[in-house]
């Protein structure tokens, strides 16, 4: 079987163009400039009939109905069968909403990302007679649909926004933030939407990986800030930034990863320009900068 990744959405939370600002990307692609993009997600296989999605985002509708192979196959039969949680972002998790169509699924997340999800009612929109929700504990291999096994593993992050309280760290490590190691009988890829910092742990574990999908929300540290959007850090919202000597780029670096794809872009983000100097200087580190309905295979 081969494993088959589609990319549904390559923003960050809020999309491009967000609907409240007016920044230069923004703008760009509101004329059409420069392609939009919807908000994280990510969908695969390893038959081509069974897909499970990674991160249901609140544009989930439209990602589907952009997606040929996600279309329903029968009156109430979809080739969506499984969803995998990657941590409780509102731009991860509000997308459920749109699936409570009395349709069969499967949710897998950790724990403690049920936890959260259980702890706000609306969410039992999900028919519990239609919807399993699977905990899925840490470094312990699950098959999610046929033939396509995922395992999860921590990376630091923080808690969700909603959930922040006066003191808020930034680098924890343990269920609340995972990414996703899938395979197939002889393909793998790394799903990392969301993270802090490479640690060594991390870089281990992606050394020489065939295809690594990971966290490209800014290109620099005080982007907001500059772009006098906003007064927090990429740190302070649990993210490292693609440049600088503590970016991602220069940590991946030596790692011999295959291909490198920056997914969970903000829309601040000037790679997002395809003419934009920091485009090029992550293509020329080998990078590939995701979009919407982009194929990727290992």
């Amino acid at each position: 079987m081969a494993l088959r990744a589609r990319i549904l959405g390559a923003a960050a939370g809020g999309g491009l163009p967000q609907w409240n600002c007016g920044c230069e990307n923004c703008t760009l692609a509101r004329t059409g400039a420069i392609p939009s993009r919807t908000q994280s997600s990510l969908a695969c296989t390893a038959d081509g009939r069974n897909w499970v999605i990674l991160n249901a985002s609140p544009d989930i509708r439209e990602q589907i109905a952009g997606a040929p192979p996600l279309h329903p196959t029968g009156l109430r039969e979809s080739p969506v069968k499984a969803v995998l949680l990657t941590n409780g972002d509102i731009d991860h998790v509000a997308g459920l909403l749109t699936l409570r169509e009395k349709q069969a699924f499967t949710l897998y997340a950790t724990r403690e990302i049920h936890a959260v999800l259980a702890a706000n009612p609306i969410f039992a929109a999900l028919d519990a007679a239609l919807v399993d929700r699977v905990a899925v504990e840490l470094g312990t291999p699950v098959e999610i649909v046929p033939g396509l096994r995922a395992e999860l593993f921590a990376v630091p992050g923080k808690v969700p926004l909603y959930l922040e309280g006066d003191e808020v760290q930034t680098d924890l490590e343990g269920e609340q933030t995972v990414g996703v190691h899938l395979r197939t009988a002889g393909e793998s890829a790394f799903y990392i939407p969301g993270c802090a910092a490479l640690t060594g742990t991390l870089r281990q574990r992606l050394d020489g990986a065939d295809l690594v999908f990971f966290d490209g929300t800014l290109w620099q540290d005080d982007e907001m800030i500059r772009a006098g959007l906003g007064q927090k850090t990429g740190q302070r919202m649990g993210h490292i930034s693609m440049s600088g000597p503590e970016g991602s780029i220069a940590a991946f670096e030596g790692l011999g990863v295959g291909r490198k794809v920056f997914i969970h872009m903000n829309n601040t983000n000037p790679v997002l320009r395809p003419d934009a100097p920091e485009r090029r200087a992550a293509e020329a580190a080998g990078w590939t900068i995701g979009e919407d309905g982009m194929e990727v295979t290992p």
